[in-house]
């Protein structure tokens, strides 16, 4: 997916010269092929700038023409970090090979820190949170880690520099921030009663909870509550305006619309909407709310400034979900019991629009292309070309799954199911009743690949991109951190024009980071030198040792085994028996000719497969 975008190398590289830059920034530039670049690490918490191992850092490179000066943007910089492994920086070839290495996805050589790196996170039935790898992993396991909460999560929102994530969790009445570098759960913070929807502000200084009695507001800085303010009667939504002046609360049960004076933290005033506010939007095109009353079936049109009610717009009972098209512009809403999809325009507050969609549409989802119309009651998801609205709508279909959602036994979330993939015309859909998350692309008829949840439910998706952003014209960053005190080369490849080339970030030894604590098994493979044979069984052995005692552990019962056939095209995973003197064995039966790769793992000594030697065996064509 994201790897086709740099496939090709090409290009020799520079060497770097150092220059000083403000507030003691050391910047390292390059100019090769009429391109200038410069490399520069900042530690924004720390007054002498210097970086420390397991703090956050931002990683920036400035790309621009070296005569004109002028920023090239749209260059799409990939760039990888791994530790030093002998003194001195790498010449031209090793640079260009780990490059290589990196792109291949290669497990002998993986990077410390992936600049290019993004994660999938499904909000699952059971109290967890998945955190997927959709571009690397091993072939087709993609599993990275599973976030452990204290309940099942209900809603989520990510700061926008990827580091902290959000979850709601109504059963115990709380809200879990999640460190998204550490995938760990910094506190859990109390958030009034059944905390559901949540929202971020413009300037993210609050994250707003809505609960059975109002708002509960987060300070993002401190992680405390800085007020809890009463709305009204039934289920909330909450939206923000662009000025930070504002919050806006539906309540369901009184059929209103609360605004909240955000300096003050105060309620300033309901505005009566209909029978049932149930969904809420804002457009930035108007500068107006538009809230859906599902029994009258119609939308109220609400004025950010003023409050005051506009219009309404007529639709039919029945209407839920509220979204807008990313230019604010057009309004799609989802009527569930009659199944269609009205679309309105926010310049006239007319409707332009009755779509009859899959049956019992409940979400949507936009590129800069589609409107994407999940329907509870189909496995079909409906398209519909944003560039055909206001004329013939253009509308296709293709299967987002096996299984129709709403087939699934499991609630569904507030959260969204399906979401924007990070690649453009893509999108990235949960199906609960599958069991699965699918990738899109546009112009396909069906779905690209698909991800395994292993066997949890995911009940919403969200993307958290840490790869490197165009933060200004030519100028890319992205906020990581360096695992471990010491030199690390940064390679970095530009696709177009291309260049390779290898710079440098130091890490300094953090005093708060406990000293690395060995691996506490060792493997000794005792049957490495075996010849295979494609499809025929083989006793595959292997001993464990304690690190520290130096005994045999002869008694695992979790001692894990991935063999797989690299790039992923094949892959077996299965449980090791012990036979005694720390000795474990598993039958092997390869599929075809090859050079294969054997991990282990025991999660009940946290070793984990990167962190244990592997073994390689040839497969050879039977006889």
């Amino acid at each position: 997916m994201r790897r086709s975008l740099f496939t090709t190398l090409l290009a020799t590289a520079l060497g770097f010269s150092f220059i000083t830059a403000r507030a003691q920034i050391q910047t390292q530039k390059i100019v090769k092929d009429g391109i200038e670049i410069e490399f520069s690490v900042e530690h924004p918490a720390s007054q002498s700038n210097e970086v420390m191992a397991g703090q956050d850092a931002v990683f920036r490179f400035k790309i621009r023409d070296a005569a004109t000066r002028t920023p090239l943007s749209g260059s799409k910089p990939a760039a990888w970090m791994a530790q030093r492994e002998r003194p001195g920086p790498p010449g031209p070839d090793q640079c260009r090979a780990k490059v290589e290495s990196f792109l291949q996805g290669s497990l002998r050589s993986r990077p410390d820190v992936d600049l290019n790196a993004y994660y999938l996170l499904t909000l699952n039935e059971e109290a967890s949170l998945s955190v997927i790898d959709p571009l690397l992993g091993f072939g087709g396991t993609k599993l990275l880690t599973l976030v452990l909460l204290k309940s099942p999560g209900e809603d989520w929102v990510l700061t926008s520099d990827r580091s902290k994530l959000f979850v709601s969790m109504p059963l115990v009445n709380q809200v879990a921030v999640v460190d998204t570098t550490t995938w760990k759960v910094i506190t859990n913070i109390e958030a009034g009663v059944k905390p559901a929807r949540l929202a971020l502000q413009p300037d993210e200084k609050y994250v707003w909870v809505a609960n059975d009695t109002g708002v509960t507001v987060i300070d993002t800085a401190t992680l405390k509550v800085a007020a809890e303010i009463a709305t009204g009667a039934g289920q909330h939504a909450i939206t923000l305006g662009v000025d930070n002046k504002f919050a806006f609360v539906t309540n369901r049960g009184d059929g209103s619309l609360s605004i909240i004076d955000i300096p003050r933290l105060k309620k300033r005033k309901d505005v009566k909407i209909g029978g049932v506010a149930t969904s809420l939007a804002f457009s930035p095109l108007s500068k107006a709310l538009y809230v859906t009353d599902e029994v009258a079936g119609s939308i109220a049109v609400v004025d950010a400034a003023s409050h005051k009610l506009l219009a309404r717009i007529a639709a039919k009972p029945g209407i839920k979900t509220l979204r807008f098209s990313p230019n604010g512009r057009w309004g799609f809403v989802a009527n569930t019991s009659a199944s269609m999809v009205y679309i309105f325009d926010a310049s006239t507050n007319q409707l332009v629009h009755e779509q009859p969609v899959g049956e019992a549409p409940d979400q949507f989802a936009f590129s800069d292309t589609f409107a994407y119309v999940r329907s509870l009651g189909s496995e079909q998801v409906s398209a519909i070309r944003l560039s055909t609205v206001g004329k013939q709508l253009d509308v296709v279909k293709f299967p987002g799954g096996q299984l129709a959602p709403g087939q699934s036994k499991v609630y569904a979330a507030s959260a969204d199911a399906f979401v924007p993939a990070p690649e453009p015309g893509a999108v990235l859909l949960t199906n609960p009743a599958d069991k699965m998350i699918y990738y899109y692309s546009e112009g396909m008829a069906a779905p690209m690949g698909n991800f395994q949840n292993y066997r949890r439910v995911p009940r919403a998706v969200k993307v958290v991109d840490r790869s490197l952003r165009e933060e200004a014209r030519g100028v890319y960053s992205t906020t990581a951190r360096l695992p471990k005190e010491g030199v690390y080369n940064v390679s970095l490849l530009l696709d177009s024009p291309r260049v390779v080339h290898c710079f440098e970030a130091v890490a300094k030894s953090n005093p708060a980071i406990k000293s690395e604590q060995k691996t506490a098994l060792q493997i000794e493979y005792l049957n490495k030198d075996l010849s295979l044979t494609a499809g025929e069984d083989y006793k595959f052995r292997f001993r464990l040792t304690d690190t520290a005692t130096k005994q045999p552990k002869s008694v695992l019962k979790d001692v894990g085994v991935l063999t797989f056939l690299p790039p992923g095209s094949w892959q077996q995973r299965q449980i090791a028996t012990p036979v005694g003197d720390g000795v474990y064995e598993i039958t092997l039966n390869v599929p075809e000719t090859g050079v294969y790769l054997v991990f282990v793992e025991s999660p009940s000594q946290r070793v984990e497969y990167r962190q244990l030697p592997y073994v390689t065996l040839q497969a050879n064509a039977s006889r």
